[in-house]
């Protein structure tokens, strides 16, 4: 049986071809005063998209680093507070689902609840004082962030050592 085939910029690609094809990834943002407040703590995007006066649109390329921060009120007080750092997918094999992110990322870390989150914003923060991107800082670090989160344990902190060990590591590949 013939696979069909999908007509892209004047050329014909199969099917196994689009699936393995790096697509940007679009990350959703929002502002709304005392209600929604969904953004950007680091990332660089490719490019932004302004859909409304309350509606943004981020767009990485593949293997990009970002961090969505999201908080939400309601008419009681705040609802949710949620901290996600994300890398865009090179392909969908290591894609997962989140909502407000097209097609899909790769979730490095994700901090739920005021306290998480705030304890996650203090890495980052120390990360900057060091001078430190955190967009480039070892994906190691944020699952160690992630587990120390996931077992109560004081968060590590990213040296300059660890950094540098992480560049030195990048460069012999």
């Amino acid at each position: 049986m013939m696979q069909p085939s999908m007509q892209v910029a004047g050329q014909v690609m199969r099917p196994e071809l689009q699936a393995s094809r790096p697509v940007p990834m679009q990350v959703s943002l929002a502002f709304v005063e005392q209600r929604v407040n969904v953004w950007l703590r680091f990332g660089k995007p490719a490019r932004e998209t302004v859909l409304n006066r309350w509606r943004r649109v981020a767009v990485f390329e593949p293997g990009a680093v970002c961090c969505r921060v999201k908080w939400i009120a309601n008419d009681y007080g705040t609802a949710l507070w949620q901290l996600t750092v994300l890398q865009a997918p090179k392909s969908f094999d290591g894609a997962q689902r989140i909502a407000g992110v097209l097609p899909g990322a790769r979730i490095l870390l994700r901090a739920d609840g005021e306290q998480q989150v705030k304890a996650v914003l203090a890495v980052i923060d120390a990360m900057k004082r060091l001078g430190i991107d955190p967009c480039a800082v070892a994906l190691t670090c944020w699952g160690a962030v992630g587990n120390c989160l996931a077992a109560r344990q004081p968060l590590p902190e990213y040296t300059a050592e660890w950094h540098a060990a992480h560049i030195a590591r990048g460069a012999l590949q």
